[in-house]
């Protein structure tokens, strides 16, 4: 029980390590307007139909803001939209892109009372976006749950291998399985439902999260294939694990 404990925490901290560090993750922060602090969140990602809100709760009635944009990569010129205020909050939206399409944006806010003007940018690097087509809970649901635990039982798996435990060929069957269902299969269905492609990684391109899968695939089949007529494969088990984390 003890190690399955561990195992879960590991997994559960390498699981939102990789959530506030991915590409999509809100860029947050706060600016100083006229001695008050104004917290923002700007989204990265944007699915289904539909423009991209974006809205930041500012109280102050002297402050107003603007919305830039443009298509990324690309050098064409920025578009600048008004905020709109709506009580406290200013809003406005990014014009929808098709699938896998790309918008970077910048958010401007002036506090202007009688002569005292200020201005600030946020982020100072403007934000990239990422749009992408509307995902069945049905596909994303089992998706989440199967990566998440082909991460816990590959842990597990690691952890029974620097023990010495016996089980851990048995692990490590459960957590390929998990990973290739997860990762393979429903993956690239997802992804297919996101963005038009089944595929980014090697071969194809080099998207971060599939070449990242398909290497900790290979590894998992490596260790398996170490693990055959039940020997053992600590090592290959152990480099396996930290892989797939």
């Amino acid at each position: 029980m003890a190690l399955w404990t561990l195992a879960f925490g590991i997994t559960l901290v390498s699981a939102v390590w990789q959530r506030m560090t991915g590409p999509t993750y809100p860029v947050r922060g706060t600016v100083n307007l006229g001695g008050e602090q104004v917290p923002i969140r700007l989204t990265r990602t944007h699915g289904g139909p539909g423009d991209q809100p974006v809205v930041i709760t500012v109280p102050d009635l002297f402050v107003t803001g603007q919305l830039a944009w443009r298509r990324y990569p690309t050098n064409d010129e920025w578009k600048t939209v008004d905020l709109v205020r709506n009580a406290d909050r200013l809003e406005g939206a990014l014009p929808h892109q098709p699938p896998a399409g790309k918008l970077e944006y910048q958010v401007r806010l002036l506090r202007a009372e009688g002569r005292i003007r200020d201005t600030v940018f946020f982020p100072p690097r403007p934000a990239i976006t990422r749009f992408k087509g509307d995902v069945s809970a049905a596909v994303l649901i089992p998706h989440i749950l199967a990566m998440f635990l082909g991460m816990l039982w590959s842990t597990r798996a690691g952890l029974e291998a620097l023990v010495r435990g016996d089980k851990e060929k048995r692990l490590s069957i459960v957590a390929f399985a998990l990973l290739a269902f997860g990762g393979f299969v429903l993956g690239p269905i997802m992804q297919n439902m996101a963005f038009g492609d089944w595929w980014t990684g090697f071969p194809f391109g080099y998207d971060l999260t599939d070449n990242k899968t398909l290497i900790a695939g290979l590894a998992w089949l490596w260790a398996l294939w170490r693990l055959r007529n039940r020997r053992s494969a600590r090592i290959s088990v152990i480099v396996a694990s930290l892989v797939t984390l």
